[in-house]
């Protein structure tokens, strides 16, 4: 794999999202000063623009892209030889394909080191209802999504689990005008989180898997009771199968399977695809299929059932 050598901050959201402030502000951190040169690569101008003085003082040179066509790694190349930076930030077209830039082959030794989404609270919903594909493509490998703009009153966990279902990973952070919002989820919880059994109802199963994804210390060591499709990877033994739902990412044709590893002696008796009501207990364990530590499930009681009417996971 190769080296990286420069380091490239993606910074992607729509128009007016906020990007150029938020950069204005961060290239001016005492953290984010560098020896070298700073490579600023501009591909859409916004009703922010930037202070010449501010961008010269911490030695940074600005190229703009004015079409998607023009974004080819052979103008990225000739950037990298005139400028020679240290590190490179883009700041992105939201209208373009963030996964196109991904792709595409960057000079020797550029990496992505970081990948922010800025996101204007007051416009999401408009953008989630017009844009949903393009937004889902710009967040799926996200390392950060800022909300800013916040109000009182918009439905924040709603919009922190359309998130999650496309990239668990990533860190989502709220502010309003005053700076970044406290944890706000502590009572959003649909199901008693304090019961003996906890029952998560079948619209509630995409909030339950979120927040035990998120703070699974919440529900280690507790007994949890939902119904799901069973999944039977190979290789994991006859022992356990991944009790779990759907979500749709953006589309039909975009989905999700959002399960947890169950351990069950009634496991051999269940076939791929079968319905299960499932009563298990809560266990947080290194798993080779998560890469490292996540929930693992020890069925109390397990028994197939009747289909759900809406397979569908969702987050509202």
């Amino acid at each position: 794999m190769e080296e990286t050598r420069v380091p490239v901050y993606l910074i992607t959201g729509f128009l007016e999202s906020g990007k150029t402030s938020f950069l204005s502000f961060t290239l001016q951190q005492d953290y984010f000063q560098i020896d070298g040169k700073t490579l600023l690569i501009l591909c859409e101008e916004g009703e922010e623009e930037y202070d010449e003085e501010a961008l010269k003082q911490c030695n940074t040179v600005v190229e703009s892209i004015d079409s998607e066509e023009e974004l080819t790694p052979e103008r990225l190349a000739a950037m990298e030889i005139l400028h020679q930076p240290e590190r490179v930030i883009i700041e992105y077209n939201g209208m373009w394909l963030v996964s196109k830039f991904e792709e595409m082959e960057k000079p020797e030794g550029w990496g992505v080191e970081q990948h922010i989404t800025c996101v204007d609270a007051s416009t999401f919903q408009v953008y989630m209802a017009n844009m949903k594909s393009l937004f889902m493509d710009m967040v799926r490998n996200a390392d950060m999504v800022i909300f800013n703009r916040c109000q009182e009153n918009d439905p924040l966990p709603s919009y922190r689990r359309s998130i999650k279902v496309v990239n668990q990973r990533a860190e989502i952070i709220f502010e309003d005008e005053e700076g970044e919002l406290g944890d706000l989820f502590e009572d959003e919880m649909p199901f008693d989180i304090d019961a003996p059994v906890i029952d998560i109802l079948p619209e509630d199963y995409g909030i339950w898997f979120v927040d035990s994804m998120d703070h699974p210390d919440r529900y280690v060591g507790k007994t949890v009771h939902f119904k799901a499709r069973a999944l039977k990877p190979r290789g994991m033994g006859s022992k356990f199968f991944v009790p779990g739902r759907t979500a749709m990412t953006c589309c039909a044709d975009d989905t999700t399977f959002l399960g947890y590893i169950c351990k069950s002696a009634f496991a051999p008796k269940i076939a791929e695809g079968q319905w299960v009501d499932v009563t298990a207990k809560v266990a947080f364990e290194k798993r080779m299929e998560y890469q490292g530590e996540g929930i693992v499930l020890y069925a109390e009681h397990v028994e197939v059932c009747e289909p759900l009417a809406d397979e569908m996971v969702y987050f509202n």
